[in-house]
């Protein structure tokens, strides 16, 4: 038997870093999925075929040897035999698995790739160990995994990627979910440039120590614009989620965690008509959002790809973690 699975990406709208200390982030599935495909095996081994990533191996416990990729493959395919691992060790069973898993969007840009994998990983399995895995099981088996990668991470990405539409969420309270979201289109920008999350949001908690009545007062200026814009977006009012947006980015900027190559792609954008744009996530690199209008999007997309970035046109997605069996379709 092989079960299939797919999960979404993500982005960050509005309230990147000020989540971290108050106030709410808006984060939004988008129609770019990660695919994961199950089969069981003869032997105990976990193996990945990640060959469209540049990467593949197999785990023997927690010894991993690589076939394609390297070390690095470790790293990247880890949070796959974690969640593996938890799902079976929640339903009592130990089977060996061939595992496949393909991208529709870049990893590690911060759209959420780990955690996508991870939802579809932890459906896929219990679905052929006929686990009947509820929707909140699925995103807490995610989560463990999501450790992996960000060591104490929010569960936002796992929440989105599992529920998809929108997410309101912020620390301390019960996160909202945002339904039945409108027909709304991006172009994402990716600068091509790597960064750390845990870097970035060091340098805003020491910009901060250093003058913390100024940043805490933009801080808190990012945290009401996350609530304007979830507002905007259910009200429908695109002009404003756009103006929001750009608000929200100079923000970001002035606590440090923009960078030249996301300065250029949003002015990019916003030059060939973008109703909005901004950094999408932890900033210093990854990528950028531009909210669109359909009759701009070919414009917008051309402009950031002639100024150094690569575009994705997405669109918010209101399905999330998907499952089937193969021989039902």
């Amino acid at each position: 038997m092989r079960v299939k699975a797919s999960a979404p990406g993500k982005v960050i709208l509005f309230g990147e870093h000020s989540v971290v200390y108050r106030g709410p982030a808006v984060v939004l599935a988008i129609d770019r999925r990660v695919h994961v495909s199950v089969e069981p095996r003869e032997d105990e081994l976990l193996f990945v075929d990640a060959s469209s990533l540049g990467l593949s191996g197999f785990f023997n416990g927690e010894k991993y040897t690589s076939l394609v990729g390297g070390s690095i493959g470790e790293e990247r395919l880890k949070p796959i035999w974690v969640a593996a691992k938890g799902v079976m060790e929640r339903l009592g069973r130990r089977i060996g698995i061939n595992l496949s898993v393909t991208s529709e969007f870049p990893i590690a840009v911060g759209l959420g790739s780990s955690a996508a994998a991870a939802v579809a990983t932890v459906a896929a399995v219990g679905e052929l160990l006929e686990g009947r895995l509820i929707s909140e099981e699925i995103s807490l088996l995610a989560f463990e995994a999501e450790k992996v990668v960000h060591g104490m991470p929010s569960g936002i990405d796992n929440t989105i990627a599992t529920y998809g539409g929108g997410l309101v969420y912020e620390k301390g309270r019960e996160a909202e979910q945002l339904r039945g979201l409108g027909d709304v289109p991006f172009v994402i920008g990716n600068t091509g440039v790597s960064r750390s999350t845990g870097q970035l949001v060091g340098r805003v908690g020491e910009l901060r120590e250093r003058n913390r009545m100024v940043v805490d007062s933009i801080l808190d200026t990012i945290s009401r614009v996350a609530q304007l814009g979830r507002d905007a977006l259910l009200e429908g009012d695109l002009l404003r989620v756009g103006e929001l947006m750009n608000i929200n980015h100079g923000l970001l900027w002035a606590l440090g965690v923009s960078s030249p190559e996301l300065d250029r792609l949003v002015n990019a954008a916003l030059n060939a008509g973008a109703l909005g744009a901004k950094l999408t996530g932890a900033g210093g690199g990854g990528c950028m959002i531009s909210l669109a209008i359909p009759e701009r999007i070919d414009g917008i997309s051309d402009a950031i790809g002639r100024s150094g970035g690569f575009p994705l046109r997405v669109r918010v997605s209101n399905s999330g973690v998907r499952v089937w069996k193969e021989e039902d379709r």
